[in-house]
């Protein structure tokens, strides 16, 4: 039996408009102000959305339509380097490794300024396959807690034939040690969930900055 919850259809739209999304796993919220944080606090959504009547909607399953790309201020396709140096990150093949639905949508939605061609992997094995399959793959958003395998042991696999692809590790569940480790597994780089866009958009710009000097 699903759990509902009432919520003002002035909260649905609040988090309808909001620019800023944080994802977390299995989990979505949105925050611009603090009455919209406050807001955002009444839904997590997991899995697929459906919005139900006015005033209420499922804490178990329901989606809030996002429509368009996300609004960042600060994202482009010409990125500028510190020392001035105009990199065109664009067309760029991206694999997202990500077992949730609702995550892998919005984190695809973030990386397409760069690229145009997403592949999805939804457990380790498929990602370090799709990897073996597409030595073209630029970038590998990689989450580390994925069925069959973990993302630690796909990001060690994928080294042993491609050192090239950046890959960039996520995890909702960030203890002590975990950006260490995924250094050590062989990632360029780690971010905790949950996290800005505008986070992921520096990461990402950072690494192929790095890889054109």
């Amino acid at each position: 039996m699903r759990r509902q919850t009432t919520l003002s259809r002035q909260d649905i739209d609040k988090i309808r408009k909001s620019d800023e999304l944080i994802i977390a796993d299995k989990e979505l919220s949105f925050q611009n102000d603090e009455k919209e944080k406050q807001a955002a606090e009444l839904i997590k959504a997991k899995k697929h959305a459906e919005e139900s009547e006015e005033g209420k909607c499922s804490i178990s399953s329901f989606t809030i339509p996002y429509n368009g790309e996300p609004k960042e201020k600060n994202s482009t396709k010409n990125v500028v380097s510190a020392d001035g140096t105009e990199n065109q990150i664009k067309n760029l093949k991206i694999l997202i490794a990500e077992d949730d639905e609702i995550s892998s949508l919005l984190i695809t939605r973030f990386v397409k300024i760069f690229g145009q061609e997403v592949l999805k992997a939804r457990t380790g094995v498929e990602a370090v396959e799709a990897c073996r399959n597409n030595p073209d793959i630029d970038l590998v958003m990689m989450d580390i807690r994925m069925p069959e395998m973990d993302g630690y042991e796909a990001t060690r696999q994928i080294r042993q034939f491609n050192k090239d692809v950046v890959i960039i590790a996520q995890t909702a569940l960030a203890l002590t040690g975990d950006r260490e480790k995924a250094i050590e597994a062989g990632c360029n780089d780690y971010i905790s969930k949950p996290f800005r866009p505008a986070l992921l958009t520096e990461l990402i710009v950072k690494q192929f900055i790095k890889k054109d000097k």
